[in-house]
């Protein structure tokens, strides 16, 4: 009898655990873009340009203006699967890891049933090519997915592209690890405080502090709260158009 007590605790234990999982997963519909080779999927709404220089690969994904929430979710990482109870066109059993890196643009001239896939508020990923293809077959075009956010794997250090002009500085992050996604940045020459920047575009940040000639170092917070300072990561002679990497990573 106890026994059977615990083969039954333990299925009722296990069901709910399998329940919990079940309900992790959201659903949404997924497409692709950007060739087989994912050349096309370079640059976007995100600003890393080249995204096999960023750290980024090629497993990555434009969101709907929903997910892509202005930017905010530049670089955040997501498993997907396809639904294969609601569509024949699934490789059953396969997900795939992508980043966020792009927006897919509303588009307003057809509803979301005809072809509007990315207008709010649909959840929609328009993957690369590579990604799509590793859990659905070609021909499919759009399949319905399950996804989950997932803690995002980067090799090396988060890596800082200083652009601008004169007293505007305009600061690439990239290769983000953790929750992938920056909350808030500011930045500080040899010679002042910390100054608060703002999100000018995508993973793209801002600030009118003209410091020029001298050393600059970050102090950046990600979605997922941690918080990190990165000393003295351009030297005094950086120039605009530079690339500095570092040796620090985010963990969540």
């Amino acid at each position: 009898m106890d026994m059977a007590k615990s083969l039954v605790l333990c299925a009722i234990f296990l069901s709910a655990c399998l329940s919990l999982a079940a309900a992790d997963w959201l659903q949404a519909t997924a497409t692709f873009y950007g060739e087989a080779d994912a050349s096309g999927t370079m640059g976007g709404a995100c600003g890393y340009s080249n995204l096999y220089d960023q750290g980024y690969g090629v497993n990555n994904a434009a969101l709907s203006t929903v997910l892509f929430n202005n930017g905010a979710s530049c670089g955040q990482c997501f498993t997907i699967t396809c639904d294969s109870k609601k569509s024949g066109w699934c490789k059953t059993g396969n997900s795939i890891t992508v980043s966020a890196t792009n927006l897919c643009p509303p588009n307003w001239a057809l509803p979301n049933d005809n072809g509007g896939w990315c207008n709010p508020p649909r959840q929609h990923f328009d993957m690369s090519q590579p990604a799509w293809e590793t859990i659905a077959i070609y021909r499919a075009g759009i399949v319905p997915v399950l996804y989950q956010r997932v803690k995002c794997s980067r090799q090396g250090g988060v890596r800082f592209t200083i652009s601008g002009f004169n007293y505007f500085e305009l600061v690439l992050i990239t290769n983000v690890g953790g929750s992938g996604s920056v909350a808030s940045v500011s930045i500080k020459g040899s010679n002042t405080g910390w100054i608060q920047m703002s999100r000018n575009w995508g993973a793209n940040w801002q600030s009118l502090a003209g410091l020029a000639g001298q050393a600059l170092s970050f102090a950046v917070t990600t979605t997922g709260g941690q918080y990190l300072v990165f000393d003295n990561i351009a030297p005094v002679w950086w120039q605009f158009g530079q690339t500095f990497g570092s040796y620090k990573q985010f963990d969540y």
